[in-house]
């Protein structure tokens, strides 16, 4: 639940705050005759979102007949999961500090077309959002008893995103969203290791990897599978009792280079942009 509520609140936020920079530029320059349209795309969005995490439930459970399939399609959802994360993660690390102005300028360019460039804008900057957070919220829960408490969890952190978003926009409350998407991100990249784990374990228990019982640790004995702290480590990055060989050494082999590279320093040219740039 702490893993889906993270990417609920992470993928939530990022979307929320699109929303706001495209409602604020209408607002600003005297265009509330747009927002209806603005509306209508992130409704769009949402609900395709919606469908396509349908879609992908539906396939495993009813249009996959075999185990092996089953387990297949599993690993390669979580393979997809896993570069859509690191993508995301290492692109708003760039295109943070542009993106208000980016939006603005289409978001002008889109109002000159008319209403329907409006609300396919505004569907473009939330549906992307959308379908990351059903697909990575479909890898972060397979394997879960139950969908209901980590759907909860997901929903929660959508609604605490919306309200963070909410505040920022209409009151004075600032949120230093470096520090903000730094710790998010530093910690959706161990979940995404743990997908990946979760990706290699699918890949050899539908035949295609071998190497299924070759166990690299085995420390049941010390780990209770019923304490709280088992139930956090395996929701949360997928750290288990028992793992093979490549689960073990794929976890670490995306794990620990994507890690640091995220949190290494960026340089940033002084004579990049002009001092009087806001």
């Amino acid at each position: 639940m702490l893993a889906t509520y993270l990417i609920g609140l992470r993928e939530g936020l990022e979307a929320t705050l699109v929303v706001s920079i495209l409602i604020a530029f209408l607002v600003k320059s005297d265009r509330k005759d747009r927002l209806v349209q603005v509306w209508g795309g992130v409704a769009v969005a949402v609900v395709l979102s919606v469908l396509f995490g349908w879609l992908l439930s539906y396939t495993e459970t009813t249009l996959l007949q075999s185990y092996d399939q089953q387990e297949l399609f599993e690993a390669i959802t979580s393979l997809l999961a896993v570069c859509f994360v690191t993508w995301m993660i290492f692109w708003m690390r760039r295109a943070a500090r542009s993106i208000a102005g980016e939006l603005r300028g289409k978001l002008h360019d889109a109002l000159a077309v008319g209403s329907m460039a409006v609300a396919l804008m505004a569907f473009l900057a939330v549906v992307r959002e959308g379908l990351e957070t059903s697909l990575i919220f479909y890898s972060a829960v397979q394997g879960a008893s139950s969908n209901t408490g980590p759907l909860l969890a997901l929903v929660a952190g959508i609604a605490s995103a919306v309200v963070i978003g909410w505040l920022m926009y209409a009151t004075a409350v600032r949120i230093n969203l470096s520090v903000f998407f730094t710790c998010t991100g530093a910690l959706l990249i161990l979940v995404a290791a743990g997908i990946l784990k979760y990706g290699a374990h699918d890949f050899q228990e539908a035949g295609v990897l071998g190497g299924l019982n070759h166990l690299a640790y085995d420390i049941s004995g010390a780990l209770d599978p019923n304490a709280w702290y088992t139930a956090l480590l395996t929701g949360m990055f997928n750290i288990t009792p028992t793992a093979s060989v490549l689960e073990t050494v794929v976890w670490a082999a995306y794990g620990i280079p994507v890690l640091a590279l995220f949190l290494w320093p960026v340089t940033t040219s002084s004579t990049s942009a002009p001092a009087s740039q806001p």
